[in-house]
């Protein structure tokens, strides 16, 4: 039996999570592992921060912090932003504070050293004598030699998408200062990602069956590989193996080659705090394994290219990726998400007014699995008050109201054949039935949440089909029948719901009697006629609450407006 070790990209430990974070990478892998533990499959989920790099220590010189207390506090909000959304890991560490981490950091190295991946160079790199620092390639801002984009960073354009050499970018310029940086000498080593290509990579890739962005990324890559520079010129990183230093001093691993390795350390702090310090490697170096990383699409060629080289260049028997379900970008109301130009959406505030279960949901229902998407407050607002309130919501509380009104707020009776006559209704005469578990599973979230309210949407076709209130009158009996059947459905909707929502699954799953917890509950079949009721008649109902509130359209044209004039403010 496969095991899954699902991923989600380590955020970088330098500023606050927004909505296309949580969207492109943590929500989609939150949704996908907990589908797999309902359906009973072995599963762990591992995240932490990224905690090195030349930003990290610029920015918090600038706040008079030493590193490691940046870095925590950023991993502490990034963990406060995560709870908010109800997503969880079954780790949750960081680069820095891994107790495993610098050990198996530096025996990749050592392995891809041994086996003739790594090579030594001297060249010349940019230096900002105005800071007296070598330039990691993101503090190098310049025009891009491809395609003339005059926004290019030192790695890569974000027009083209090419990768990029900072020495050859036109008019480079240091991004602290501005000032134009002078070549100098430095010795640095280099990762030989053409010779992995040719000997693992290449064959490796054009047999997978990848994601349509995640082939076209790196198919157009592969074509034109470089050496990679693995190590930089600072004090705050991993070091060089003392043994492999040759002398050299202040030398890191590039924070781009350590940050991947992050995903191996932190299992095996995972596995040693389960006690079974060498547990890792029953997931790391176990044929059977699936490996899936959740990754936006700027980070394609690390999760599907360099990384993969790594695990295959160390000849230690680890898997490689399985799937890489990449998304595309995630903006705001037609532009990008800027936490520096406060275009975005404060969270603390957001999380005070609004339900955070619908916000999760939403963010399932816009993802942009396959172009970029958005989020936009109208659009919001439709999707709590059509597809929540009105659809789930409502079904639930004019279904389960009436029945504490008039049933003794107890699941009401129903005789065997009246079950068929209904099943016959409810199955084949109030819309199709989908499994939005098939959906999750091929990474399609959208269409699961299109599936799930569909669903949902069934039941409120069948009551008003049958309209038991009317019932009630002329044919108690029956309309007790229906409530019955009602409730079985429910009970399958706050199943369906876990993976979407899993608060409102829980309450939900109590309304209708249940005392379990529902995330631990089998994902359910898709219902089959005498063969899916499962509870038990006369069962007492729990105490029965509104899922959802409407937003009304002054609540949303005063957050457009306020975004705006936020925007306007900082121009």
């Amino acid at each position: 039996m496969p095991k899954y070790l699902v991923t989600s990209a380590l955020p970088y430990a330098n500023g606050p999570l927004h909505f296309g974070h949580i969207a492109g990478a943590y929500l989609p892998a939150d949704v996908y592992v907990r589908l797999l533990r309902m359906q009973g499959e072995e599963v762990r989920y591992i995240c932490g921060a990224d905690e090195y790099g030349a930003a990290i220590t610029i920015n918090a010189e600038k706040e008079g912090v030493d590193y490691a207390t940046y870095v925590a506090r950023w991993r502490a909000e990034f963990q406060r932003t995560f709870k908010r959304f109800g997503i969880e890991f079954d780790i949750w560490s960081g680069t820095s504070a891994c107790p495993q981490h610098t050990e198996m950091a530096q025996n990749m190295f050592r392995q891809l050293h041994e086996n003739g991946y790594l090579c030594k160079q001297t060249s010349a790199q940019l230096y900002c004598e105005k800071d007296a620092m070598f330039l990691p390639d993101r503090y190098v801002l310049g025009t891009c030699p491809k395609c003339e984009h005059t926004g290019a960073r030192g790695d890569e354009c974000p027009s083209c998408g090419a990768w990029l050499d900072a020495t050859k970018l036109k008019n480079p310029a240091c991004k602290q200062c501005g000032s134009q940086p002078k070549l100098r000498d430095t010795t640095h080593w280099y990762l030989d990602l053409p010779k992995l290509r040719d000997d693992h990579i290449g064959a490796w890739f054009e047999k997978g069956d990848w994601k349509a962005n995640v082939q076209a990324f790196i198919s157009r890559m592969l074509d034109d590989l470089q050496m990679r520079p693995i190590t930089r010129d600072m004090s705050w990183g991993v070091p060089v193996p003392a043994d492999l230093a040759e002398g050299e001093e202040g030398k890191v691993l590039y924070v781009w080659f350590d940050a991947p390795i992050g995903y191996i350390s932190m299992t095996a702090e995972l596995a040693a705090r389960e006690g079974d310090p060498d547990g890792w490697k029953t997931w790391w170096c176990f044929e059977d394994t699936r490996l899936v990383h959740f990754v936006g699409k700027d980070n394609i060629p690390f999760h599907a290219l360099v990384f993969p080289a790594m695990l295959a260049g160390a000849d230690q028997d680890f898997i490689l990726p399985w799937a890489v379900p990449a998304n595309e970008f995630y903006n705001l109301q037609g532009a990008k998400f800027s936490t520096s130009s406060h275009w975005t959406v404060p969270m603390e505030a957001f999380f005070e007014t609004y339900d955070a279960e619908a916000a999760r949901f939403h963010l399932i229902a816009s993802m942009p699995e396959n172009a970029d998407s958005e989020f936009r407050w109208e659009d919001f607002q439709v999707t709590v008050n059509a597809s929540l309130a009105d659809t789930v919501g409502n079904l639930a509380t004019r279904v389960l109201r009436f029945i504490d009104k008039h049933f003794e707020g107890q699941v009401p009776a129903i005789d065997a054949d009246t079950a068929r006559e209904l099943d016959r209704v409810l199955l084949e005469e109030c819309g199709a039935i989908v499994d939005p578990g098939a959906s999750i599973r091929e990474f399609r979230f959208r269409r699961a949440s299109e599936e799930f309210i569909a669903n949902a949407a069934v039941a409120n076709v069948f009551v008003d089909k049958l309209a038991p209130w009317a019932l009630r009158k002329s044919d108690p009996e029956r309309a007790a029948a229906v409530l019955n059947t009602c409730c079985e459905w429910l009970s399958l909707v706050a199943r369906w719901m876990v993976p979407f929502m899993p608060e409102k699954a829980q309450t939900l799953w109590a309304m209708v009697g249940q005392e379990s917890a529902v995330a631990q509950e089998q994902w359910p079949s898709l219902p089959q006629a005498g063969a899916w009721r499962q509870l038990t008649t006369g069962q007492p109902l729990g105490h029965v609450e509104g899922l959802f509130d409407k937003l009304d359209d002054a609540t949303i044209a005063a957050e457009i407006a306020a975004l705006q004039a936020r925007a306007s403010a900082q121009a």
